[in-house]
C-alpha cells in the first residue's frame, strides 16, 4: 500500500458526514492506466477522519480532473512527450494566450488548450512546440507564416516579443547545435560518456548549481568541478550526472564541447583581466531548480561543492594532475569513466 502524505486541513462540507468539518487533503502514489499503459502519478484526495464507514474519501469533480492531468502527464513523460506544465512554461514564456499559440503554429484556437487541460499531443505536434522552445527564430518565421490569423495590432506585439528573445538567445541556440554536433558520435550509452546521453537540461543545472554554491568560480575551475562531479557520482552509481566526454588536456580533464556549455541559460559569463590576461568568470543567471536534481545528484554535487569551494584553478588543477585516470591516459584522447572509479580521497 502506498505511503499517503498530509497536505492541509480544510474546513468544509463533507458529503461523507453531510456536515461541515475539518476534512484532511492529503496526496498519495499510485497507479492509473492511459492509452493501455500502467503509469504511476500522484493523487490527491480528502479524507473523512471522523467518519467510522469503511468509504472515508472522495476526490471532488475539481481535483479528479488535476489527478486526470497528473496520470496524462505521467504518460507523456514514459513516452518523451512535453508535459501539459511545460507546453504552458513555453507559451508564458514567449507571453502569448493558448490561442495565439495555437495561432502562431497555425493550429485551430482550442488546440493548445486541451493538450493544457486534458488531450495528449502526437509526436509530431510535440515536436513542433519543442522546436519553438528550442528556436525562437522558428517561432518568429511560424508567426509570420500564420500572419493572417492575428489582427495587425496582435502581431506586431508577439513579434516584437519574438524578435527581442531572437536577440537575447539566439546565441545561445546556436551554442546549443554546436554541443549537439559535437556529440554525435556518443549518442549511445559507454564507457566514454559515463554511461549516460548527454542531459542538457541536467548538465545546465549542474553548471547552475556550481556558480551558485562555489565562490570565485572561473571557467578553469568550473571544468574540473564537473569531471569530478561526473566521475564521482560513476563510482558511486555506475552512471555519470550530465554524460559528459572528457579529454587529457594540459590544464586537466577538459569536456568537449567546453567552450559552447558555458553559454547554456543558467550561467553568465564575466570577462575579467587577471594577472594582465583575460579570465572568464562564471556567475549564476537564474535560480536553483533543486527538483532537476535526484538526492543522491545533489549529494554528489555538495561534497564536490565543498571540497574544492575554496581551491584556486591552479591548484585544483594540481589536485586533478594527480588522479590516476588523468595520469593513465594520454594526451589529448578521451579519459575512461572506468579508469575514474579510483579517486585521491574527496573528504
Amino acid at each position: 500500500m502506498s505511503k499517503e502524505y498530509l497536505i492541509e486541513r480544510v474546513e468544509m462540507d463533507c458529503p461523507i458526514c453531510d456536515r461541515i468539518h475539518s476534512l484532511e487533503k492529503r496526496k498519495r502514489d499510485t497507479q492509473g492506466i492511459v492509452k493501455g499503459d500502467l503509469v504511476d502519478y500522484m493523487e490527491i484526495f480528502y479524507l473523512c477522519p471522523v467518519t467510522h464507514e469503511e468509504e472515508n474519501e472522495f476526490v471532488p469533480a475539481s481535483l479528479m480532473d488535476e489527478n486526470l492531468l497528473r496520470a496524462r502527464d505521467a504518460y507523456r513523460k514514459s513516452k518523451g512527450l512535453l508535459t501539459s506544465y511545460e507546453i504552458s512554461e513555453i507559451r508564458k514564456f514567449y507571453e502569448v494566450t493558448q490561442s495565439e499559440f495555437s495561432n502562431l503554429l497555425g493550429w485551430g484556437d482550442v488546440t493548445v488548450t486541451r493538450y493544457e487541460s486534458k488531450t495528449i499531443q502526437d509526436e509530431t505536434y510535440d515536436n513542433l512546440m519543442r522546436m519553438v522552445r528550442e528556436n525562437p527564430l522558428f517561432a518568429l518565421q511560424s508567426l509570420e507564416k500564420h500572419k493572417a490569423k492575428f489582427s495587425e495590432k496582435k502581431f506586431q506585439k508577439i513579434r516584437s516579443k519574438l524578435a527581442e528573445v531572437v536577440a537575447e538567445t539566439g546565441v545561445q541556440y546556436l551554442k546549443i547545435q554546436e554541443i549537439y554536433c559535437v556529440y554525435l558520435n556518443y549518442n549511445h550509452e559507454s564507457d566514454l560518456n559515463g554511461y549516460k546521453v548527454l542531459d542538457l537540461d541536467k548538465l545546465a543545472s549542474v553548471l547552475g548549481y556550481f556558480a551558485h554554491f562555489v565562490n570565485n568560480l572561473y571557467k578553469v575551475k568550473l571544468m574540473k568541478l564537473l569531471w569530478y562531479a561526473d566521475v564521482l557520482h560513476y563510482k558511486r552509481h555506475g552512471k555519470s550526472i550530465t554524460g559528459l566526454v572528457y579529454k587529457h588536456m594540459t590544464y586537466g580533464a577538459l569536456p568537449l564541447g567546453y567552450d559552447e556549455i558555458i553559454h547554456l541559460p543558467t550561467v553568465n559569463v564575466k570577462e575579467e583581466i587577471l594577472y594582465d590576461d583575460i579570465s572568464y568568470r562564471i556567475v549564476p543567471n537564474i535560480d536553483v531548480n533543486f527538483s532537476k536534481f535526484t538526492l543522491e545528484e545533489l549529494s554528489t554535487l555538495e561534497l564536490i561543492s565543498s571540497k574544492f569551494k575554496d581551491y584556486s584553478s591552479r591548484k585544483i588543477v594540481e589536485y586533478m594532475h594527480q588522479e590516476k585516470a588523468y595520469k593513465e591516459t594520454e594526451p589529448f584522447h578521451i579519459i575512461s569513466y572506468t579508469l575514474a572509479k579510483e579517486l585521491n580521497d574527496l573528504h
